[in-house]
């Protein structure tokens, strides 16, 4: 497993990435392509949101959006996706412990309204990750309606 952040020379793969990602949750997004079959992101890279790619040697495996709050202590992913094929290996485990640990501070995590397997996999990695030592919420964001949250701080 590699982890590599996007530049502007691996951006490209990073994209292609999110096409299928955007794709799978278009279902509970009820987001559809524009006229060149193309999904909007709704986080791009660049200014303060880096991202990050995970690799299997030459594959590129999954990719991660993260948001980097001025304070350069807080922290929100804001994407997360692992291939559906590599998924249930602890791939994404690894991938997300790493930044974890990469990114010392506070750490929110949101998941919308009807990805309840993206809920139980971050319930469960985050509460390995802090010994319990989580916050766990829901409430209704402006942009997703209503979405599960989980907070806690990296040490």
């Amino acid at each position: 497993m590699d982890i590599v952040k996007v530049t502007s020379s691996n951006l490209h793969i990073y994209l292609n990435l999110c096409q299928s990602y955007e794709g799978e949750f278009s279902s509970i997004t009820r987001k559809k392509p524009n006229p060149d079959g193309l999904f909007e992101l709704d986080t791009p890279i660049g200014s303060h949101v880096s991202g990050y790619l995970l690799y299997d040697g030459a594959k590129p495996l999954g990719f991660m959006a993260v948001d980097i709050q001025s304070d350069g202590n807080s922290f929100e992913i804001c994407e997360f996706y692992i291939v559906p094929a590599c998924r249930k290996k602890g791939l994404g485990r690894d991938f997300v412990n790493h930044i974890f640990r990469m990114h010392k501070g506070i750490w929110e995590v949101k998941q919308i309204s009807g990805a309840e397997y993206a809920t139980e996999f971050w319930r469960k990695v985050i509460q390995e990750f802090t010994g319990g030592k989580f916050q766990e919420d829901s409430h209704t964001d402006a942009y997703w309606g209503k979405i599960i949250r989980h907070r806690f701080r990296s040490v």
